[in-house]
């Protein structure tokens, strides 16, 4: 059998269920890699509101661990309610994400990361939300990240109460990624339409967020119910010290810009790489200070330059030279003041 790329470069299948399949409403897939530090966390945080077997699917897909036994971790966490699949070679976060979709047997499929966790509420809520709004692909939720303790780092105030169709969502979320994975759930009826994840390593949920608007309505619950982690060993995080992601995004905006209106199109995409720009800055000035790693730095600096460039972006680049270059400085000073007085 020939091996699949581990990036796809058009969305995969997801084909319908047999008749013979059992069905349930909720498919809580949660797919695993090197993560078992978290994962606890995250099974309990679904456990703590589970509604049922007859009702919920809770799954992990392993993508061969290395960190931990994650079956034996599974077992002893879920205590025989939660189903552990191992894939037989590391195939990538989509190809996982992939075999999640494809496993699911609920109706609603939701794709909780093994690092993030659900806040009380969520699955009913959103269950309470597709009733009220049945012709809705997907539902997203209010979400806020957290930090590798569980600390929150970023929460979004919303001005709104109720959930609500998100109005132009097609435009909306082609200007700016409003929605993180652990926050949404799709229909499996819309995975079947519109195929799994692909095209890059980092920004494929986005890509996968513009196309599902194209084709349903999208509601947002402006209710805080899931919480993303951010941490160094995330995919996430692992791209943008690399610069990686801006080869990615540049693709999915070149797969975002068709879906647009023509009239639209250069508007929209404008705004997109504006503001991924400001935000790439942001996340490289983080970066710095974090981990005061100089290469990083830089790398992300070269691939900015070549993303998008404006006044803001080199008033910041800027800034962020001066620091890089007084850090090396102090650096050099440092390691001259140690060199013995040969005098």
């Amino acid at each position: 059998m020939e091996r699949q790329e581990r990036i796809p470069q058009t969305p995969p299948v997801i084909a319908p269920l047999g008749k013979d399949v059992l069905r349930v409403m909720w498919s809580v897939m949660i797919p695993a890699y090197n993560c078992s530090k978290y994962l606890p966390d995250t099974i309990n945080s679904v456990l703590q509101q589970d509604l049922g077997e007859d009702r919920m699917q809770i799954e992990v897909i392993d993508d061969c661990s290395t960190d931990d036994d994650v079956e034996a971790l599974v077992k002893s966490v879920g205590k025989g309610r939660v189903a552990y699949y191992c894939q037989k070679e590391n195939v990538g976060s989509l190809r996982n994400f992939e075999t999640c979709i494809n496993r699911a047997r609920g109706k609603y499929i939701h794709l909780l990361h093994g690092d993030d966790r659900v806040l009380p509420g969520y699955y009913a809520g959103i269950e309470n939300e597709f009733n009220i709004f049945p012709e809705a692909g997907a539902i997203y939720s209010a979400w806020r990240t957290i930090d590798e303790h569980g600390d929150i780092v970023a929460e979004r105030a919303e001005p709104t109460k109720d959930a609500a169709i998100l109005e132009q969502s097609l435009l909306k979320l082609a200007r700016l990624n409003l929605i993180q994975y652990v926050s949404i759930t799709v229909k499996r009826e819309v995975y079947e339409k519109v195929g799994s994840f692909y095209a890059a390593r980092y920004g494929e949920d986005w890509l996968m967020w513009v196309t599902i608007s194209k084709h349903f309505p999208i509601v947002f619950l402006p209710k805080t119910l899931a919480e993303y982690r951010l941490h160094n060993a995330s995919i996430t995080s692992d791209s943008l010290l690399t610069g990686e992601h801006f080869d990615d995004i540049k693709r999915i905006f070149s797969l975002t810009k068709p879906m647009l209106p023509p009239d639209r199109q250069e508007e929209v995409m404008l705004y997109a790489r504006k503001d991924y720009a400001y935000y790439s800055l942001q996340v490289t000035s983080d970066v710095w200070h974090s981990v005061r790693r100089t290469k990083p730095v830089l790398k992300q600096v070269a691939k900015l330059l070549n993303f998008h460039v404006d006044k803001h972006v080199l008033k910041g680049i800027g800034y962020l030279l001066t620091w890089v270059v007084k850090d090396e400085l102090k650096k050099l000073v440092g390691l001259k003041s140690k060199k013995p007085d040969n005098r």
